[in-house]
Parts: C-alpha cells; structure tokens; sequence
C-alpha cells in the first residue's frame, strides 16, 4: 500500500468515525479525537498487513545458514496484535457514546452486538 492510499484511508475513517460520535459531550470530544485518530491508524494498517498476509500467506521459511525453517508470518503476528488494540480502541468508543441516542447503522452495529453477547 502506497502512502497515500493510506492516507487517504486514515482521513476517511475519521471522517467516519467523526460524524458518528459528533453528538458526544464535548467535555469527552478530546478522548474521544485521539481515540479516532488511533482507531483509523490501526485499521489502515490492518487492512496493509491482511494484504500482505494475502499475497504472501501465513507461513514463511526463514533462512538458517544452511537450512530453513518455517514460521508464522510476521506481519501475521503484527496483524494479530494489532487487530486486539483495535477492538480495544473501538470498544472505549462505543463506550463513550450516549446510551439515549438512537443510532444509525454505521457499519458497527454488527460488531456492537457482537462485544455486548460475549461473555469476560
């Protein structure tokens, strides 16, 4: 992914992200920026690591002096921790939004439901 398809990318999440939360208290607006500005990092990365993990798959061979092994992909392991902060992060957003406002299908509804089912 080229810089500025990520760039691109991270502005339209958070213009996203922005419109759905903009009718929080402003006292929480600050916590609320940086969480969509970190939450819209993440998921460009997320989407750079899903597509190099695509291309080059999930097990690589590592080179050993005169042999190789194989090992998980790298960018599997950065994926995989990376997708974990990401929950994390939109999960203190929602959080954060008013419970008395009716909200819109935003692409997160399916995921909201899903976090309020699952069990600690």
């Amino acid at each position: 992914m080229d810089d500025r398809k990520r760039k691109r990318l991270v502005t339209n999440e958070i213009k996203r992200l922005t419109s759905i939360f903009k009718e929080v208290d402003s006292k929480k607006q600050r916590t609320i920026k940086g969480l969509i500005e970190e939450s819209a990092f993440m998921k460009a990365t997320l989407l750079e690591l899903k597509e190099i993990i695509q291309n080059e798959g999930v097990i690589n061979e590592m080179p050993q002096g005169e042999y190789s092994i194989m090992r998980e992909h790298p960018a599997l392991k950065s994926y995989n921790t990376t997708i974990q902060r990401y929950t994390t992060v939109i999960e203190k957003l929602l959080a954060l939004l008013p419970k008395d406002t009716p909200k819109t299908d935003d692409g997160l509804s399916e995921f909201s439901a899903f976090l309020s089912e699952r069990e600690d």
